[in-house]
């Protein structure tokens, strides 16, 4: 049983691993997210009970804390050359997915965590890939 997660920062989105394949890749995952930034927007869980967790165990366990968003760093995140986060709606439409470019993420991240954008907002433009790449 994966434990529970802990409270993300204030103002901050969860980023939670769940590949451990490659320790160079959650180090340059990190850094790409926190050079997007001029004040943090994650609050990084690197713990490896939480290997492959599925989707839906994160939907099924979200009773502490209550984030309405998760972003995931799973095995896509990690081989991919634009290390996209899997970001997963807890709220309104549980399990739906989109895809955040670290470009892309303290964007994404600030206007969740200020209930300024819904998650379907973001869900809603993204490309044809399921990425989300920015309001044109």
């Amino acid at each position: 049983m994966t434990p529970p997660l802990p409270q993300a920062a204030d103002l901050t989105s969860l980023v939670l691993r769940t590949d451990f394949s490659d320790e160079t890749a959650w180090n340059t995952l990190k850094t790409l997210l926190d050079d997007h930034a001029e004040h943090p927007h994650a609050t990084y869980v690197s713990d490896p009970a939480y290997t492959n967790v599925s989707i839906q165990t994160r939907i099924e366990r979200n009773t502490s804390p209550p984030d309405d968003h998760l972003l995931l760093a799973d095995a896509t995140t990690m081989t991919d050359d634009e290390h996209p986060l899997l970001a997963v709606d807890l709220y309104d439409e549980p399990g739906r997915t989109v895809r955040v470019p670290p470009r892309w993420y303290a964007e994404v991240s600030a206007n969740l965590c200020i209930a300024n954008l819904d998650f379907a907002d973001f869900a809603d433009t993204a490309d044809e890939t399921g990425t989300f790449r920015g309001f044109n």
